[in-house]
């Protein structure tokens, strides 16, 4: 069961309704900056993290929407769109609500998900392909700032490249299931309080497994797991070796 930690509080609470009702998050992305586009990340990943978990799920976005600049960078991260302007007069009312916000947000009323601050020299980021840029913000917990200097950019390019390399090789071999210990690991990991790094660790774990792990349930775990991560991990298979 997803349980996220209620920056109101700092206490855990269930995001997922009992009998698997409504859930709405909302993401209040104000502005157009990085930090803007972080929230609307882990809002993301959160509706994601929901519906691995079997539970329906509306995103939205308070009136007034996002900025062209903003939608037209979340697109680009993979971020899927957020419907505009609905709430609790919109025939949604009794869902449960979760609102993603800049940390230290005092409003609205409700469980509120903090999201920490990008700390992001403009000189980094500006060129950065946009699923290194993602990868580089799903490396850290939701809630901690987050520096994306060059050394993480690079980091994150580095790890991404060889995935993508792997999972296409690893598809090539006989299919095996994800082994359920891994599995449990990742639902674990992601239902702490979104625990991003946590799935990020056990891919590579699993990456340096020995021949034990065949390469057919490497390439299942890292294909599952991306369904949380939108990282198009499988996006070279059929590519010359």
């Amino acid at each position: 069961m997803l349980r996220i930690i209620d920056a109101r509080t700092g206490e855990y609470v269930t995001a997922a309704p009992a009998r698997r009702g409504l859930t709405r998050v909302e993401a209040h992305a104000s502005g157009d900056d990085t930090g803007a586009l972080r929230v609307l990340l882990v809002a993301d990943v959160l509706v994601r993290a929901l519906e691995l978990g079997g539970t329906p799920v509306l995103a939205t976005l308070p009136a007034g929407g996002e900025p062209a600049k903003l939608r037209e960078a979340a697109a680009a991260l993979g971020i899927r769109p957020f419907e505009e302007g609905r709430g609790p007069g919109d025939g949604v009312g009794g869902a449960q609500a979760l609102h993603v916000v800049r940390a230290g947000a005092e409003t609205p009323d409700g469980v509120r998900i903090g999201v920490g601050p990008v700390l992001t020299p403009v000189s980094a980021s500006r060129d950065a392909d946009p699923a290194v840029l993602r990868l580089a913000l799903l490396s850290h917990r939701h809630g901690e700032p987050v520096a994306l200097d060059e050394t993480a950019l690079g980091s994150a390019r580095d790890t991404l490249v060889r995935w993508r390399g792997a999972v296409a090789d690893w598809a090539r071999r006989p299919s095996r299931p994800v082994p359920e210990e891994v599995r449990g690991r990742l639902r674990a990991a992601w239902e702490d309080d979104l625990d991003v790094p946590e799935v990020l660790r056990t891919l590579r774990r699993v990456e340096e497994a020995g021949p034990q792990l065949p390469d057919g349930a490497r390439f299942e775990t890292f294909a599952y797991a991306d369904r949380l991560l939108g990282l198009e991990l499988t996006r070279d298979l059929g590519s010359p070796s």
